[in-house]
């Protein structure tokens, strides 16, 4: 059976990339545009990863993660961000707030979904 991933990003095209390529390579992929929409999905779904943009408008990644890895039922769901933010505050930052990994953009899809398999 396919892993499901839910993909939390704010740039369409980055969006359909992973979604595309993600797809291809057999994983069930869901989207949500922001942290906000991705709450609200996750209540309906249980997937089996997060991929997690950090900076989006309405709820941040960290913001998000936080709130997923607080709640009993999300909290074992293994989180990688996917982020334009290099600096080495924001990657501490990331994985003190539970990510798994933490990938900047721009990033080779190849690299990504050796994460998402050590992830899984």
């Amino acid at each position: 059976m396919a892993a499901s991933i839910l993909v939390i990003e704010d740039d369409p095209s980055v969006r359909t990339l992973l979604s595309k390529s993600l797809g291809a390579r057999g994983y069930d992929i869901t989207v949500a545009k922001d942290g906000i929409e991705g709450l609200t999905v996750i209540e309906g779904m249980r997937p089996d990863l997060l991929i997690v943009d950090i900076m989006m408008p309405r709820l941040d990644g960290m913001t998000f993660v936080k709130a997923v890895k607080g709640n009993d039922a999300t909290g074992p769901i293994p989180v990688i961000f996917l982020t334009a933010k290099n600096d080495p505050k924001s990657m501490i930052d990331g994985i003190n707030v539970g990510a798994k990994f933490y990938v900047t953009k721009p990033f080779q899809i190849d690299d990504l979904v050796s994460k998402i398999e050590k992830a899984l």
